[in-house]
């Protein structure tokens, strides 16, 4: 069996998902074999705990590398789409992480790009970027993985299959992903992250939705497109006094903080995904699953599979519960086999997979493209106050 050769570009908190997702991957021959990040020492240790080869600061060394094969992409959102494309121009697969992409500012932009750069302008600024990016990785013919660890997830998937199966007609659905603030310093930052809780969180609920209503059309034989999209976005965090905010995490400079999305689809059915900042007591990913024929309920975390009671936290200090989880006294709920249950282990799996028997993902240039595409038209309305509709694929401004 052919060895696959990885690069991962980025030594961040994504780098440890995709590492401990890495040494799950069975049946394919791997050989990690470099780091790369600005930060040569960050490289050097996720080299060694997840055992790749070497690390550089050099983004080059790996393109140059005729050893490598697959590109992954871990990297701050600005850098994403312009890193993936130079990566498949220099003949190598691509994994990339969430979002695609986004609007990070251009020169002679006033600033906060958040606050004086028009929606309007972001929105037709992207929808122009995405269309000629998926152009370019439609032509290519090397893979194009997007990382969207939400479809990955086990009950995700087993939805799916029930889909799938029974034929059903999805009528709405209903999807979440909220926590209490980012630990990422540069999290409020438009131009660091093309957004906020929207794009940062909301992306994994919005890129679930559509793609279990592509596989319902399959199902079914129907082709089903979005029709429009109305979305309300806020900052929460505004209303609060700095004691009031003594429990949260989030520091938004010029981003939203809350986003609620509706999306009609050309059958006439919806799906609303909701995202906050400002969510205790971890954090909470749900998709919720409403047909003519069952509901299915696929939630991600928090699980109920172990719970824990302490009255003091001895002994616990290094402990993993949960992620955004200070507190470990009362009931909790652990997160067990997050890897699996969050989806990184069978994407991974499914990632390597294609490589090797040369087949395409679940998760590829087409939902990172209509994902992109529903954020910031979700942008859009929310700015304008107003529903954006869709008519031939195209969008009715």
């Amino acid at each position: 069996m052919k060895t696959v050769t990885i690069a991962l570009v980025g030594a961040g908190f994504a780098a440890h998902l995709h590492g401990r997702g890495y040494k799950k991957v069975h049946e394919i021959n791997l050989r990690l074999k470099t780091v790369v990040d600005v930060d040569v020492e960050k490289a050097r240790e996720i080299a060694k705990t997840y055992g790749f080869e070497e690390a550089t600061d050099d983004f080059n060394d790996v393109l140059k590398d005729e050893d490598i094969d697959v590109i992954d992409i871990v990297t701050p959102p600005h850098l994403h789409l312009n890193l993936a494309l130079e990566a498949l121009k220099a003949g190598k697969h691509v994994i990339c992480e969430k979002p695609l992409t986004g609007y990070f500012g251009e020169e002679g932009d006033e600033k906060p790009i958040g606050r004086k750069v028009s929606k309007k302008k972001m929105f037709e600024t992207v929808l122009k970027e995405i269309e000629e990016a998926k152009a370019i990785i439609q032509e290519s013919n090397k893979k194009f993985m997007y990382a969207e660890n939400y479809i990955y997830s086990p009950n995700v998937l087993k939805a799916a299959e029930i889909i799938r199966s029974k034929k059903s007609k999805l009528l709405f659905m209903k999807g979440e992903e909220s926590i209490k603030g980012s630990t990422s310093p540069v999290a409020g930052m438009w131009e660091k992250t093309g957004g906020g809780a929207l794009i940062r969180m909301g992306c994994h609920p919005v890129s679930g939705v559509l793609w279990l209503k592509q596989v319902e059309a399959q199902a079914r034989n129907e082709e089903i497109s979005i029709r429009s999209i109305v979305a309300d976005t806020g900052n929460i965090a505004s209303s609060l006094t700095e004691y009031e905010k003594r429990y949260q995490t989030s520091n938004p400079i010029d981003v939203e903080d809350f986003a609620n999305v509706t999306i009609t689809f050309s059958d006439g059915t919806k799906a609303v995904v909701m995202s906050s900042d400002h969510v205790l007591g971890g954090v909470k990913n749900y998709i919720e699953i409403y047909a003519n024929d069952g509901a299915m309920m696929c939630n991600i975390t928090p699980t109920d599979n172990m719970q824990t009671y302490f009255l003091d936290q001895k002994g616990l200090e290094n402990v993993y519960f949960s992620e955004m989880m200070d507190e470990k006294t009362g009931w909790s709920n652990l997160f067990i086999a997050e890897d699996i249950l969050r989806g990184y282990t069978y994407e991974l799996q499914d990632f390597m997979e294609c490589v090797a028997y040369d087949r395409e993902p679940l998760s590829g240039i087409e939902l990172a493209y209509e994902t992109t595409k529903v954020i910031y038209t979700a942008y859009l309305s929310a700015s304008e106050g107003r529903k954006v509709t869709f008519e031939n694929e195209t969008v009715r401004l």
